[in-house]
C-alpha cells in the first residue's frame, strides 16, 4: 500500500512566527522562494539540498511537479 503524495498545502507552510510568515518548506526555515532562486541562478538540486540540509529531496522535488499546475491555473475574475 503507498501513500497519498503530498499535496502543495502539506509542503508548504505559513505561519507569522516562523520567518515571519514567508511560504517555508514544512519542518524547516528555508523560504520556498530560495528553491526557485537558486535553480534560477543555475545551481542543480543536489547543489541545493547540500546547501540547505534541512530539506527534504522527496518533498522539494514534489515542491517542483507540483508548481507548474499553479503557475499556469487561471485566476476567476
Amino acid at each position: 500500500m503507498t501513500a497519498e503524495a503530498p499535496t502543495l498545502d502539506e509542503l508548504i507552510v505559513r505561519n507569522p512566527d516562523i520567518m515571519g510568515g514567508r511560504a517555508v518548506f514544512r519542518e524547516t526555515r528555508v523560504p520556498v522562494e530560495v528553491l526557485f532562486e537558486n535553480l534560477a541562478d543555475g545551481l542543480s538540486l543536489a547543489e541545493i539540498l547540500d546547501e540547505y540540509q534541512t530539506l527534504d529531496r522527496e518533498d522539494v522535488v514534489r515542491v517542483l511537479e507540483l508548481s507548474p499546475g499553479v503557475i499556469a491555473k487561471p485566476v476567476a475574475a
